[in-house]
């Protein structure tokens, strides 16, 4: 061992300390360092807390405002579905338009078939449940799922038709069938529907008042009414205004521009019978006469309240109401009698005059007339056959004679179509 000059050992000359501490104190004195220790705020890099509650307000924000959002869609869409189509005005009575598709499927539309195709044993053993749609060349679409009908028109689209239903005690409905087999009902429980030519727009009867909504997609909206006589029907769209028939019984029609007030006090007393549009505007027309057993055609002005610009008398006309109009305003095909034999009759609307001049076209019709181009036209018979004619061998003495649809079984009433 080494030591130092001058110093016996390595301690120090400090007074000497005291090494006998209680276990008591030293426990004591630890748990005194300790708290002073928690007791000391220290800053922290992270505040989760603090995140937390922000992320929590955050969230709750946005669902706030997704919920105020889809208050607003929501809103807006009642509005221009439910109110405008049934709460327009005050009038009380049961809603008859139906927004939503009680009866969904997902089946494809059957495939046309070609004229001259021969049907399959099947086919033949089970026909098709549905409407039968038949066109003007005679092909045939079977639309599924949809209830009697009288009436149908492609949609805007062009995928799919507006199908109108045969009146019942309950009223009529209104559907769309889309090309994939979605069936809607778009009304239910109305009276007299009638569809524009380019089908953007639809008119009806409920209870007393008449209403004019559009089609867009598969919904009606925009919906406006005006209150009618009792027994009044809209007949067709003339332009942007509806023709209405004022007495199921008897004459009278007027035209109701929607949205420009209510019905007019101006009416025509004499039309019977509205037939169609000439280029020019005009509306051609079966009128009476004071002769009670006769009637005549005229051709009606819509801009001077259905005024007769001019009247042709002499074929025997019947008043069924059936007829159409060709694109060109030369021809009319409308049912009458020749030699008391009932006929489809074509007469030359140029030549309307003191006089008018029909020759027997064919069998009688039922339904639409469809008018291919200005020398050929469509319809059916009352056994559902289809009558195809051609103005040229009509006018030569050959009157159009019935045929078959293939797939069609006799007795069975299509409806007849233009397109497809």
């Amino acid at each position: 061992m080494i030591e130092l000059p001058g110093r016996p050992d390595n301690l120090t000359d400090v007074p000497p300390r005291s090494y006998q501490v209680r276990p008591d104190e030293l426990e004591g004195a630890v748990r005194e360092t300790l708290s002073h220790q928690v007791a000391r705020t220290r800053p922290l890099s992270v505040d989760p807390a603090g995140q937390a509650i922000r992320r929590a307000n955050r969230i709750r924000r946005r669902r706030a405002a997704a919920g105020v959002a889809l208050a607003a869609v929501t809103t807006v869409l009642l509005s221009a579905g439910i109110a405008q189509l049934g709460a327009e005005t005050s009038r009380d009575g049961a809603p008859i338009v139906v927004i939503g598709d009680p009866g969904p499927t997902n089946r494809p539309l059957p495939k046309d078939s070609i004229p001259g195709s021969v049907p399959s044993p099947e086919t033949s053993a089970a026909p098709p449940a549905g409407e039968t749609l038949v066109s003007a060349a005679g092909r045939r679409l079977v639309l599924p799922d949809v209830g009697p009908a009288e009436r149908a028109q492609p949609l805007p689209s062009g995928k799919g038709w507006l199908v109108v239903g045969t009146p019942t005690t309950a009223g009529r409905s209104l559907w769309v069938v889309q090309d994939d087999g979605l069936v809607q009902v778009l009304l239910a429980g109305a009276g007299g529907i009638v569809l524009a030519p380019d089908s953007l727009q639809v008119a009806w009867r409920d209870g007393g008042d008449l209403l004019v909504a559009g089609v867009v997609g598969t919904q009606l909206i925009g919906a406006v009414r005006t209150p009618v006589p009792a027994g009044a029907e809209p007949v067709r769209f003339v332009a942007d205004s509806v023709l209405v028939r004022l007495d199921p019984t008897g004459a009278g029609h007027t035209l109701w521009r929607p949205g420009a007030g209510p019905l007019p006090d101006s009416l025509d007393r004499k039309s019977l019978n509205v037939y169609g549009q000439l280029p020019d505007g005009q509306l051609v027309g079966q009128v009476a006469t004071t002769d009670a057993s006769r009637t005549c055609l005229a051709l009606l002005a819509p801009t001077r309240r259905l005024e007769q610009v001019r009247t042709g008398c002499g074929p025997d006309l019947s008043q069924d109401g059936v007829g159409g109009v060709s694109p060109d305003g030369r021809w009319l095909l409308v049912n009458g009698r020749v030699g008391g034999t009932d006929r489809s009759l074509l007469v030359d609307l140029q030549r309307l005059g003191s006089a008018a001049t029909a020759v027997a076209a064919g069998p009688p019709m039922t339904g639409v007339v469809i008018w291919v181009d200005g020398t050929n036209a469509s319809y059916l018979d009352g056994t559902g056959q289809l009558v195809q004619l051609d103005v040229g061998q009509v006018r030569a003495g050959k009157p159009a004679g019935p045929a078959a649809v293939p797939g069609v079984s006799t007795g069975d009433q299509p409806i007849l179509v233009k397109g497809f």
